[in-house]
């Protein structure tokens, strides 16, 4: 559950400027919180046809469209790849298969130009057979004994994308669900085995199961041919609490078992489960992360920390051994402390070696640490990009020091690297260049916010940038939750918006995870505001570098950065002439009371407290919008299955624009959950109306 722009040509422009005071008279939308509803659907519908009548008549649009989809169904991607025993597995789509199949290979056939793939499950002809429009949520394995073949799998899925899923279980030997499996029924959850004939079972179990959030609050021990109402509660949480959940460590010679309590984002509980059921709760910080592998327990501080007569900064990474620590020692070892420049993004495991996913000014630096009876050695791992991003992670931890790694930048097509520690990793596929980046370059600046603060900032252009202002430019931007925003090759953008001319900037704001927990706490709650200024920052240095101007100057940002924009409109609207928004929380007086709202109370604050609601009020932007001020065009881009952000935020602020004659469009995709599409279809459709509401407005083609 986790994670970035100099004062320009507008640095005095009030930040609340258009807030305005909240109305907190009774909601004349409400009714469009009615996800299913025919009223609100009939309302749905006749925005999405104005919608799709002024922009795909834009002649631009199909050819975008088609382009997009071919690139989402090329074969050339790669194929991105785990290992389970002696196969590499995978999920993929294509334009034979939009919904998918599940496959598996050998690593010596994946090397091939052209694998051959076992296919063990496809999803459009199960959803052809059972009439259903189920989208892949995932698998998880049971580890056989020494030397046996992997046969079990619990496998989830979910209708038309939604987080809620099914969880059924399959047999890779047969190639089919197992009659009189294991089966989990439609809700937020999981199945988790623990052995053959025993799973943990988190889910909806009736009433009060579930917690204000609607995830588990009660996870069980479920026997193999019992009925599910039989099945052992192990630990029951807090309505309050976010999500419940158990899992076995099946590595061979620390089985173990955990209970996880999450009590919020970044404040969990971690209890280790005895033989006989009892739970022993880890005495560590509950906003730390916490992970035990083999031999070791690993602590990722987001606050500091004393402990063994030493003080920790928040972002360090702690390590001891699992044993000693539950013996009562605390003499951890310090394997990385954060600096004003450098915060931790991942850590992962090989068999004798942790390998450490480190960013320095936003942009990635790998190192190798290993435990030896003196202490941990530390050696950087070649192949970081200069700008660009890794993804670094163990194949089999239980059983060899190899690893893949995957390295990408904006203007750079992904490679994937095989590797042994000690070894030059081998590159074993390469994507191919989707849009012609020819005569671009990526530079970084660092923009002066309200504060002071200096936030980074990553810019797309041509080389020979006219700085007159003129360059229709989008910004994108995040800055929630501890989520990093790092350089990565994206066809659409470039497809969609570099190739026609277009800039394209990305700003690491405050509130995501690019400095650390420290980057994410300096925008909370009553300090949200920050996120925003920092945003603005970026939009006037863009401006003020003569980069742009606000009549060619876009923005875009969904979930929390749906929020980010929707405040963007509210209190900079001189900054922008065009708005993207999607997915986005906008009514924040009712967040907490719309599907998984409650779960983030502990970022933006809880409404009904009048004390938090007078700092919430200012960022709420569904209450802020105002009849009287000159907004620039906007279009919203939500789906009625998503059931983590209610599609009623963005339906609402919607029909308070229209009331107020504000310049707006409207499309909600039936399906795809909180990702927005539940195909490449769909994904490619959603891609090519922003592109070509953004071109228009931004490049005067309308």
């Amino acid at each position: 559950m986790s994670r970035t722009l100099v004062a320009g040509l507008l640095a005095g422009f009030s930040l609340l400027a258009h807030a305005g005071e909240p109305a907190v008279s009774a909601d004349p939308y409400l009714w469009l919180e009615d996800v299913g509803g025919d009223r609100a659907l009939d309302w749905v519908r006749t925005q999405n046809a104005a919608t799709l009548k002024q922009l795909q008549a834009d002649p631009a649009y199909a050819p975008l469209q088609r382009d997009i989809k071919a690139i989402l169904d090329s074969e050339d991607k790669i194929p991105d790849v785990h290992q389970m025993g002696g196969h590499w597995y995978n999920f993929w789509k294509d334009a034979t298969h939009p919904r998918g199949v599940w496959r598996r290979t050998t690593p010596d056939e994946y090397r091939k130009a052209q694998p051959a793939w076992e296919v063990l499950l496809d999803l459009d002809a199960l959803n052809q057979a059972e009439n259903e429009n189920w989208v892949w949520h995932g698998a998880e394995c049971l580890r056989p004994p020494q030397g046996q073949p992997w046969t079990r799998c619990l496998v989830a899925l979910s209708r038309g994308g939604s987080d809620a899923d099914v969880t059924r279980e399959f047999d890779l030997g047969t190639k089919a669900f197992v009659k009189d499996g294991f089966f989990r029924p439609e809700a937020k959850g999981a199945l988790s085995w623990i052995s053959q004939d025993r799973v943990y079972v988190y889910s909806d179990f009736g009433e009060g199961s579930l917690t204000e959030s609607g995830y588990p609050r009660v996870v069980k021990e479920w026997h193999r041919g019992t009925p599910l109402a039989e099945a052992r509660t192990i630990y029951e949480g807090q309505k309050d609490d976010l999500y419940i959940a158990a899992r076995h460590d099946d590595t061979p010679g620390y089985e173990r078992d955990f209970v996880i309590r999450s009590l919020a984002f970044y404040n969990e509980e971690l209890y280790l489960r005895g033989a006989e059921g009892a739970l022993t709760k880890l005495d560590l910080p509950n906003s730390a992360d916490k992970s035990v592998e083999r031999e070791w327990l690993l602590v990722q501080l987001r606050d500091p920390w004393t402990v063994g007569g030493k003080d920790y900064a928040a972002g360090s990474l702690l390590a001891i051994r699992f044993k000693d620590f539950m013996a009562g020692q605390r003499r951890f070892t310090l394997l990385f402390k954060p600096d004003a420049r450098s915060s931790l993004q991942g850590v992962s495991w090989t068999r004798s070696h942790l390998l450490l996913n480190v960013l320095q000014d936003v942009k990635s630096r790998l190192f190798m640490l290993t435990p030896q009876k003196d202490g941990w050695k530390r050696a950087p791992l070649p192949g970081a990009p200069g700008i660009g991003s890794v993804s670094v992670g163990g194949v089999d931890a239980d059983e060899s020091d190899d690893f893949f790694m995957m390295v990408t930048g904006y203007l750079t097509p992904s490679t994937l690297f095989h590797g042994r520690v000690g070894e030059k990793p081998e590159a074993l596929k390469a994507a191919p260049a989707f849009f012609d980046a020819k005569g671009l370059e990526v530079k970084q600046y660092f923009a002066a916010s309200r504060d002071g603060t200096k936030v980074p900032y990553f810019l797309v252009s041509r080389k020979k940038l006219a700085l007159d202002g003129s360059n229709a430019t989008l910004l994108y931007g995040y800055g929630g939750f501890e989520i990093s925003l790092t350089p990565g090759y994206s066809p659409g953008v470039g497809r969609g918006w570099l190739t026609p001319g277009g800039v394209y900037a990305v700003a690491n704001i405050r509130g995501g995870g690019e400095y650390g927990p420290r980057w994410h706490q300096a925008a909370l709650k009553q300090s949200r505001l920050r996120a925003y200024e920092d945003f603005a920052a970026v939009a006037q240095d863009l401006i003020a570098r003569k980069i742009t101007t606000p009549k060619h100057l876009g923005i875009q940002g969904g979930s929390n950065g749906g929020l980010l924009v929707g405040n963007m409109l509210t209190q900079y609207p001189q900054l922008l002439g065009a708005v993207v928004c999607q997915v986005p929380l906008l009514d924040m007086q009712r967040y907490h009371k719309l599907l998984a709202g409650a779960s983030w109370m502990a970022e933006y604050g809880d409404p009904d407290d009048p004390a938090q609601w007078e700092y919430i009020k200012t960022f709420s932007p569904y209450q802020n919008l105002r009849k009287d001020a000159d907004y620039p065009p906007v279009l919203f881009m939500t789906s009625t299955r998503d059931d983590r952000v209610h599609p009623g935020h963005a339906r609402k602020m919607m029909a308070r624009m229209l009331e107020q004659g504000h310049p707006a469009l409207y499309y909600e995709n039936i399906e795809g959950g909180h990702g927005g599409a539940a195909d490449n279809a769909q994904l490619a459709t959603m891609q090519a109306l922003a592109y070509t509401f953004l071109r228009q407005r931004l490049m005067g083609t309308k």
